[in-house]
């Protein structure tokens, strides 16, 4: 028989223990308004008493009407040898007013008797009052076994104390982790079946990344009778990560067929505002939600695609969030670009000169060692340029730079000409920047702008510079990748050459042609 399943966020506690993830309590409140939103069942708040931010987020938390998720405390078992209600850290649970608690306990006997220093059966105390106290308090209690699939493999019989002493005191959810995040999908279910046997009740999940599984084996307890899945967004968490709902929900919901009551098409949308609050660069390869996702790249594959989309895509992009993206590269063939050019108002006949030209030059381009993959603009102009369809707003006539360098009073200046033709008419001007390139993009806004206002919006946004044939040293090929934005949208250009500022230029030079071209 089959139960509802239910969906545990633990980004703002386990998720927050992964290198460099850290977030203020203002960040945190809105990840939890944007997980209630999106249709989260469980928020970890954090742990009440451990830090000044989990603190100012219960209490602000408390003053929030939410949706639909239960905003969860997560704390520990009484400490050995103290009355539960003489433990500061329980009081704490109650003291943060949430609807639910989770509490964590041993059950690994190596830990009990090595780590806590308490009896085995001690342990099972400490669980069961735990669990009674807050029950009794009127909350909701999940009981998180720590180690389970560790200290079952060694021990069943007290694995198994362990979890039934919590549900015994009433405990509304077991939930069975695998901590070292070490074990295989076959235990993970295996194991799950016995337990949900023994409690005669569904449990819940919590994975680590480790070995690599950490959605397998979520969904491996899922298929053995769990009725919860804990994780965090973008898999955060302590060394490699924790479950990665962004995995795991479509997958429960699109391939396994399990109704979460969660509106799949936000997921993308989630995954990159969590990434942007933690400051993290958003993995393009993440399974659904990445840039490289839906992304075509090979000429077989694109071909294929045109016909047929679900012969190289396992699921409609669309339900996800996501989009299918054609990339153009030398492994690219016709479709690629009547694909390319069609999503750019730009039809092409299939095997007409115009689709064979443009395809030698790209091959041409990136065997230089060009990039068109994150640089759509430049390829549109690439186009526009083998068809004698370019519209050109400015001619470059010349560009100088000069760095003076000051050792003894450690003052550098960089200084830009630029020279441009406008309608035939010359302009020439002058600027200083913090280095050549910042120097003639000053210098460059500052001959276009009295005749182009419009670029007064355009902000560079991302620069990145690639050193494409190392072997050859100082001499190598410089690729620079710019990214521009208006405020509105955002579009990438590249340029390449053996002089870094010579490869800047045409990126930048790219950006605003790009700009003034869609303007016109």
């Amino acid at each position: 028989m089959s139960v509802p399943v239910t969906i545990y966020d633990t980004t703002l506690r386990d998720g927050t223990q992964g290198t460099g993830i850290s977030f203020s309590t203002l960040d945190k409140i809105r990840v939890a308004e944007r997980l209630d939103d999106f249709g989260v069942h469980y928020i970890e708040g954090g742990w009440p008493g451990s830090n000044p931010k989990d603190a100012a987020f219960f209490q602000e938390a408390a003053k929030r009407t939410w949706k639909k998720a239960k905003i969860t405390a997560f704390g520990m078992t009484r400490r050995g040898k103290l009355k539960v209600e003489d433990d500061a850290q329980v009081q704490m649970l109650l003291d943060a007013q949430t609807p639910a608690v989770t509490i964590v306990g041993k059950t690994w006997p190596l830990h009990v008797t090595e780590v806590f220093q308490v009896s085995l059966e001690e342990n099972l105390a400490m669980i069961a009052d735990t669990v009674a106290y807050l029950k009794k308090h009127g909350r909701e209690v999940l009981y998180d076994a720590e180690h389970f699939f560790d200290s079952f493999r060694e021990d069943p019989e007290y694995s198994l104390k362990t979890v039934k002493a919590a549900s015994d005191a009433g405990a509304d959810l077991v939930v069975l982790c695998e901590t070292n995040g070490g074990a295989l999908p076959e235990w993970v279910e295996e194991v799950t079946k016995k337990v949900i046997a023994h409690l005669g009740k569904p449990v819940g999940i919590h994975t680590h990344n480790d070995g690599g599984v950490g959605v397998a084996n979520s969904l491996a307890a899922i298929r053995a009778g769990a009725c919860q899945v804990q994780g965090t967004i973008n898999g955060y968490g302590e060394r490699v990560g924790n479950c990665n709902l962004i995995t795991v929900m479509p997958n429960l919901q699109l391939k396994m067929g399990i109704d979460l009551g969660i509106d799949l098409t936000r997921l993308r949308e989630l995954s990159f505002f969590v990434d942007e609050l933690a400051n993290v660069p958003h993995d393009i390869r993440a399974p659904y939600v990445g840039l490289a996702a839906f992304t075509h790249k090979g000429g077989l594959h694109v071909h294929a695609v045109q016909k047929l989309a679900r012969t190289y895509e396992h699921v409609d992009p669309s339900l996800v969030g996501n989009e299918r993206i054609i990339t153009i590269s030398d492994m690219s063939g016709q479709s690629n670009v009547l694909m390319k050019a069609e999503a750019m108002g730009i039809p092409l006949v299939k095997g007409s000169p115009d689709v064979n030209k443009v395809l030698a030059e790209v091959k041409r381009l990136e065997s230089e060692g060009y990039e068109f993959e994150a640089a759509e603009a430049s390829f549109e102009l690439l186009i526009r340029r083998q068809l004698g369809r370019e519209i050109r707003s400015f001619d470059l006539i010349e560009y100088h730079t000069t760095h003076r360098h000051h050792p003894h009073n450690k003052v550098e200046t960089t200084e830009a000409t630029v020279k441009i033709s406008v309608d035939g008419e010359r302009v020439y001007t002058v600027d200083e920047g913090d280095g050549p390139v910042n120097a003639l993009d000053r210098a460059l806004r500052k001959a276009l702008l009295p005749l182009f206002p419009q670029l007064g919006n355009v902000r560079l946004e991302d620069y990145k510079v690639r050193i494409i044939d190392s072997g050859t040293g100082t001499a190598a090929k410089t690729r620079v990748l710019i990214v521009s934005s208006d405020g509105n949208r955002t579009w990438g250009t590249v340029g390449v050459s053996t002089n870094v500022i010579d490869a800047s230029w045409e990126a930048l030079v790219d950006s605003l042609e790009y700009f003034l071209m869609k303007q016109d």
